[in-house]
């Protein structure tokens, strides 16, 4: 197999004086939680145009069911938030960066109830709950579980209620664009085919990439695009060997693979095997409140040891009523397997989740190239650090989404003229992709990354996915496609082979990476993140 490949610079052929261009100040790649929140507070300062996958509602804020961990509660403390992050993160959090984050999540969540945002409240107040890893109840949720869909709501009315911002939506962001280190704006694709859009400020907030595991609680569009993107245009990615994964996603035949919030468990929901016994305390003190890391693995323990699919959550010990105004969604989910969650046991097994890696920024998301700013789960800020805490993600994204959005936005109103027309073409020879079977490529790779990229990894595993991972590459990624879906394989094979690099190259076990040949903590060697370059950066 040849692992010599180098991938091409760009996806497809492409000459800027032939294509439309449309030019605006700032251009905002995703439209969840922190590329709204960006598009919101650099509208403030300059002209916004939204790029929309599918349509601006078709996001993973969309499903996220937690909350967002703020501090709010008297009860509660900057400090103690912090804390509990840095316990998380295992020795690789920016403390930094935490502080930040923690610092001015209240104030972003007051601006979100000033625009309307119904978070769930008890007698007047808002109300709070307690997840795994946190020493306080600081979780707001809304509706039960169905927070990120009040969020998105939020942000996506006061977006549109702004003037300054623009949107293009059923768009693909295939490639940025740039002049050595430069970017100068998005090759994009639409309807209308391929267009440049050119600005002076690009924020990538994309999302993850999920859907490179067979297993996984990702909507269909966590393909990693933005990390992809970033990375052949030579931009670090760091720590993307830290992927979360959710350790009760509800697993049944026919049904998705939706996550079981971790509310459930915050609440008094116990994990329990098939003879029905609790078994989190064998594992970890703290039992099913243990972080997630801990708790997955555990569920594949012990799965193994009772020789079942799955592991089981238990709520019949709790008020039926209650459980049913808590949750929701879960109760619908549940239902349509004819399982009432207030006496049935609830299947589960764990799902890729959440990558806690990606473009490496700084604290107001710019990356290490010009102009190019990145925020939310396709950034690497060094927040979470080798282990996200619940409900510190929608947090982080509003906060950083603010932050890039307000530095991009300050920075484009300086510039006076618009971006210059560009002569950059893409005219490498391509291979045609009609013949290759795409279906078959996503559901092999996302088996390989499954079974030999997953919770518990070993060298000679990993050594043998990026093996194969590279030779796909070397015909997939030389090809000419004119659709999203190819567009999308060909980043999630870019990813995959980042994440096996990544996972090989750290040779110890920390926080959500788990090395069974190297089960030790290594202070001493890997205290440090891991950054992957593509060194080859000359455009075409």
């Amino acid at each position: 197999m040849n692992n010599g490949f180098s991938p091409q610079r760009y996806l497809t052929r492409f000459d800027a004086r032939e294509i439309p261009h449309q030019f605006a100040d700032i251009v905002v790649v995703g439209t969840g939680a922190a590329g709204l929140r960006a598009a919101i507070e650099a509208a403030k300062h300059c002209s916004v145009l939204l790029l929309s996958k599918e349509t601006c509602e078709e996001t993973a804020t969309a499903y996220a069911q937690g909350g967002i961990a703020a501090v709010l509660d008297a009860a509660d403390s900057v400090d103690q938030h912090v804390a509990d992050t840095l316990k998380a993160g295992c020795g690789l959090c920016d403390s930094r960066i935490v502080r930040t984050i923690v610092e001015e999540g209240p104030e972003r969540v007051r601006e979100l109830l000033e625009w309307g945002a119904d978070f769930d409240r008890h007698n007047g107040r808002l109300a709070f709950t307690r997840e795994g890893g946190h020493s306080r109840a600081r979780i707001l949720h809304a509706d039960g579980d169905s927070t990120g869909a009040e969020l998105m709501s939020t942000l996506i009315r006061t977006a549109r209620s702004s003037p300054g911002i623009g949107w293009r939506e059923n768009c693909f962001a295939i490639d940025l664009v740039t002049e050595g280190r430069l970017c100068l704006g998005v090759l994009a694709y639409d309807r209308g085919g391929t267009f440049l859009a050119r600005a002076h400020q690009v924020i990538l907030a994309t999302g993850g990439c999920g859907r490179i595991y067979r297993e996984t609680t990702n909507p269909s569009i966590a393909t990693g695009d933005g990390i992809a993107m970033a990375y052949r245009a030579g931009a670090d990615v760091e720590n993307v060997e830290f992927v979360q994964f959710h350790p009760t996603t509800l697993y049944l035949a026919g049904a998705s693979r939706a996550l079981i919030s971790e509310a459930v468990r915050g609440e008094g929901g116990r994990l329990v095997n098939k003879r029905g016994e609790s078994f989190m305390k064998n594992y970890d003190l703290e039992g099913d409140l243990a972080p997630r890391d801990v708790v997955s693995r555990a569920i594949l323990e012990e799965m193994a040891k009772t020789r079942d699919t799955s592991v089981y959550l238990d709520l019949s010990h709790m008020n039926p009523q209650e459980v049913y105004h808590r949750f929701p969604r879960i109760k619908a989910l549940c239902a349509t397997c004819h399982l009432d969650i207030s006496r049935d046991l609830i299947p589960v097994r764990p799902s890729a989740h959440y990558v806690i890696g990606g473009v490496k920024t700084d604290i107001n998301g710019r990356t290490t190239l010009r102009n190019l700013y990145a925020a939310g789960e396709a950034a690497c800020t060094g927040f979470h650090g080798a282990n996200r805490l619940g409900s510190n993600s929608l947090l982080e994204g509003i906060v950083m989404g603010c932050r890039a959005g307000r530095l991009a936005g300050e920075t484009a109103a300086k510039r006076k003229s618009a971006p210059k027309p560009l002569l950059l073409k893409n005219d490498r020879e391509m291979v045609a992709g009609s013949e290759l079977d795409l279906t078959d490529l996503e559901n092999s790779l996302r088996s390989l990354m499954w079974r030999m990229g997953g919770i518990v990894r070993n060298a000679r595993p990993l050594e043998a996915a990026l093996e194969r991972v590279r030779f796909w590459q070397s015909y997939v990624l030389n090809r000419h496609f004119t659709e999203s879906a190819a567009w999308e394989l060909q980043n999630m094979i870019t990813v995959a082979e980042l994440v096996l690099r990544a996972a090989l190259t750290r040779e110890e076990s920390r926080g959500v990476h788990y090395r069974r040949d190297f089960p030790r903590t290594d202070d001493k060697k890997w205290k440090h993140a891991t950054i992957l370059r593509r060194e080859e950066t000359r455009d075409g």
